[in-house]
C-alpha cells in the first residue's frame, strides 16, 4: 500500500491511500508546517511526483518520506508556483518490471531534500555555499540544466563555498549499473569560474580522473561500474581564472539497475 497525506505537527489534514498507485488532491492552500508525507508498507520502484511542477521520476522507495513544504528562502529553486495556490496534486505509481529495464539516468529526483531518506537517488555533499537553498546538494539530482545564470530557478546548482576539498555524493539506495556520468557545471561566464579535472569515487574504493572544460553543456564520462550503490565527485581542480565560483548545476549517472 502506498499512503499520501498533508500534515501539520503530527495532524492529518487530508490523506488518500491505494494499492501500488495513489493519489492526493488537496484543494485547501498549504499552511506553516505542513509537510507532504509518502508512506511506502513495502520498498520498490514508484513513478513519484509531489508537485504538478516539478518533474516525475522513477525513484527506489521505502519508508517514509515527509517533506516540509518550502516557504520563503528555501522556495527559491522551485518553480515560482510550485506548491502555491489552493489546489495541489501529488502522485504516486508503482513502476512496471517492464519499465525498469531501460536505459535511464539514475540521479535524477527532484523530490530530494536534506532531511530525505526514503526516496533515491539522495545527494549529500560536505560543502554547500552559505547553506542556502539556492546551492543546496539536492539542486544537482533536480533535472535542471540551465547554467548560464545562478541563484534562483531554473538557474539552481551546488555552490562550493570556494572550497577546494568539496565533495559531493550521490546516494542511489541500492546497486546499480553506471555506464557514463553526464556533467553540467556552471556557465555564468565571468562570474562564474569552471573545473579543469574532477574524479568520480566509487564505494568499493575505486576512481576515475577525467578532464573538464570551460562550457554550458553536458560534459560526459564513460565508465564501467557494476552494482555500484553511490558515487562521489571530488578532487574538483579550479581553472586558473580570476573568478572563485566554480559550481555544479547538474550530474547525471545513466545505467540500468543491477
Amino acid at each position: 500500500m502506498v499512503t499520501i497525506s498533508i500534515e501539520n505537527n503530527g495532524s492529518v489534514k487530508a490523506a488518500k491511500e491505494g494499492d501500488g498507485e495513489a493519489y492526493l488532491a488537496y484543494n485547501a492552500a498549504y499552511g506553516d508546517g505542513d509537510e507532504i508525507a509518502i508512506s511506502f508498507s513495502e520498498p520498490g520502484f514508484y513513478h513519484v511526483q509531489t508537485d504538478s511542477s516539478l518533474i516525475p521520476a522513477l525513484l527506489w522507495c521505502r519508508g517514509r518520506y515527509s517533506f516540509p513544504v518550502p516557504y520563503g528562502e528555501k522556495r527559491i529553486t522551485y518553480y515560482p508556483y510550485a506548491f502555491s495556490g489552493d489546489i495541489h496534486l501529488v502522485t504516486v505509481r508503482k513502476a512496471r518490471k517492464e519499465e525498469l529495464f531501460n536505459y535511464r539516468n539514475l540521479a535524477l529526483n527532484p523530490a530530494d531534500w536534506h532531511g530525505n531518506n526514503a526516496l533515491f537517488p539522495h545527494a549529500h555533499a560536505n560543502v554547500e555555499t552559505r547553506g542556502e537553498a539556492a546551492f543546496a546538494a539536492r539542486n544537482a539530482i533536480d533535472g535542471l540544466i540551465a547554467a548560464d545564470w545562478h541563484g534562483l530557478y531554473p538557474w539552481s546548482s551546488w555552490g562550493i563555498n570556494r572550497d577546494p576539498g568539496a565533495e559531493i555524493t550521490l546516494d542511489f539506495g541500492r546497486p546499480v549499473d553506471i555506464r557514463e556520468i553526464v556533467l553540467y557545471t556552471r556557465a555564468d561566464f565571468p562570474h562564474d569560474s569552471w573545473w579543469t579535472e574532477g574524479s568520480v569515487r566509487f564505494p568499493d574504493g575505486s576512481a576515475v580522473t577525467f578532464p573538464l572544460g570551460r562550457k554550458d553543456g553536458a560534459q560526459v564520462i564513460r565508465v564501467s561500474k557494476k552494482a555500484v550503490t553511490g558515487l562521489t565527485l571530488f578532487h574538483l581542480v579550479k581553472a586558473d581564472d580570476p573568478s572563485p565560483f566554480p559550481a555544479l548545476t547538474q550530474i547525471e549517472a545513466w545505467g540500468t539497475e543491477s
